[in-house]
Parts: C-alpha cells; structure tokens; sequence
C-alpha cells in the first residue's frame, strides 16, 4: 500500500513540475513586452496626447478617457511591423460602451465593444505605415475617439 501511495505522489509531482515549465511558444505577454513614455500609470496619463507610447514587441496598452470624454489616452501608438495585440482598458467611471479598432494600409478590423471596468483586445499584423485606431461605437470616433499607430 505505501509503494503504490508514494508511486502516485511521485507521478503526481512529475506532471505538476511539468506544468511549471516554459513553453517554446511565443506569447505576447505584458513581461518587457511594452513601456509607455507616460508617467501616468500602465494605460499613460495626461500627456500621452503628445508623448505617445511605445511597444518593443507584440503589446500595445491604452484606454478611454476616465471621465467619459470621447478620447483615448495615449491617442498616438508606435510599434514595430509584426503581429501586435491592442489591449484597451474602458475604466469603471467612463459610464459608456467602448471598444479598439484599427484601419489603415489594407486592414479594416473592430475589436470587442465593452462596457465600463472592462478591456477590449485586438490582434492584427501591421505592415510599416501609419493606422487610424478609433473606437467603433457609433458616433465616438466623429466625436474624437480616435488615434494614430505608426508602424516601422
């Protein structure tokens, strides 16, 4: 009996250290992945009109305004050519739906609409250019909710 209990624990800490393991498929987690030139937090703060933000890889994090103002902040994105995730924060007290769409050279693609305290991600593969990054709820980019992503 104490054979085939130590045979189990055994076969148990096998698959558990297994799991703990890394993978060799990329990903495009948040770890050194993006950095915004902002000091205002993970999403930029109140200059990131004109500072912008920056993604060395595959992540490119921004939100809605948090008063609910159609703008999003930092309103200018910059990235290399690749694959690349828009991670849109819609904080709790903007009151209002949102969501991240981008357009430009060739793409046309909307990504989730969101209601307050919630993130909408968009996945697209960029060639070098510039984008237009909006937000797709009717009336929002007429009323400003939009951006620039240049890609090189």
């Amino acid at each position: 009996m104490r054979r085939l209990t130590v045979a189990v624990l055994a076969a148990v800490l096998v698959v558990a250290a297994a799991g703990c393991g890394s993978s060799s498929k990329k990903s495009s987690s948040a770890s050194g992945s993006s950095s915004s030139s902002n000091s205002g937090g993970a999403y930029g703060g109140s200059g990131g009109a004109s500072s912008g933000a920056k993604a060395a890889g595959s992540k490119l994090k921004l939100a809605a305004d948090e008063e609910g103002k159609l703008y999003f902040n930092p309103s200018k994105l910059s990235a290399k050519a690749g694959k690349a995730t828009l991670v849109m924060n819609n904080p709790k007290t903007t009151g209002k739906m949102h969501g991240i769409a981008v357009e430009g050279n060739g793409l046309d693609k909307d990504g989730k609409v969101v209601g307050p305290g919630s993130t909408s991600t968009l996945s697209v593969t960029l060639k070098p250019g510039k984008y237009t990054f909006y937000c797709p709820v009717p009336g929002h980019r007429q009323g400003g909710m939009q951006g620039t992503l240049t890609v090189q």
